[in-house]
């Protein structure tokens, strides 16, 4: 049985966001989605030298109300700027002066910030050992016209998918008994109880392979 997962792009994301790639076989960026500005796609959050945590956010150029995820442009000094904004968390700092890989990468704002989103999953994927392919929705034939249960289930269907699988809140979102009429299974991960603090902030503290079972202990599927 294929499994798809299908997640907007977050900035270097919570531990418990890996586990819809543990999971599953296709990942799917959710990119062709409306920009969510309050959102976690362009920011997360990190600890200052108080202690206290304060938001990291991307760099990006102003776009339209409605510009979609995969429409997003970088300001044209994304990377200076960027640097300078991790240089306020002493975590980040002190890896910026290392040459961390993790780091150096979450500073190069290049291209576009879906593309830059996908590569800063993809890696952190890899680290961890997890391998899915993944696939941007911007870049699959989904009528514009479909929203909620309707284009999740076009695109695992175009996907070649028999199951889908998501996040515990999708449950306000999905009905079993819609994608059983599809023909596809639908599964939730259990609530996820451990650090969400971002991803990249436990990789310059934590060793990939405890995160990795950190994230495999906790990635059950329930009906």
């Amino acid at each position: 049985m294929s499994t798809i997962a299908v997640m907007q792009p977050y900035f270097v994301p919570y531990a418990g966001y890996f586990r819809l790639l543990a999971a599953a076989d296709i990942f799917v960026l959710f990119d062709c989605v409306q920009f969510p500005r309050r959102g976690w796609v362009h920011r997360n959050r990190f600890r200052r030298a108080d202690g206290t945590l304060d938001w990291l956010t991307l760099p990006l150029a102003k776009a339209p109300h409605d510009a979609r995820i995969a429409d997003l442009a970088f300001q044209p000094d994304a990377e200076a700027e960027m640097r300078a904004r991790m240089g306020r968390f002493p975590a980040l700092a002190d890896a910026l002066d290392r040459r961390d890989p993790l780091a150096d990468d979450a500073a190069a704002c290049a291209g576009q910030p879906a593309d830059y989103l996908a590569a800063q999953i993809e890696t952190v994927a890899n680290r961890l050992g997890f391998g899915p392919a993944m696939v941007r929705s911007s870049t699959l034939d989904t009528p514009p016209d479909l929203r909620g249960a309707e284009r999740i289930i076009h695109i695992v269907r175009q996907l070649g998918g028999r199951r889908y699988v998501n996040s515990p809140g999708g449950r306000a979102l999905y009905t079993p008994n819609r994608f059983a009429d599809a023909g596809l299974d639908l599964a939730f991960l259990v609530p996820y109880q451990n650090d969400m603090s971002s991803i990249l902030d436990r990789l310059l503290r934590e060793p990939p392979a405890d995160l990795r079972a950190d994230i495999l202990a906790a990635t059950q599927l329930v009906d």
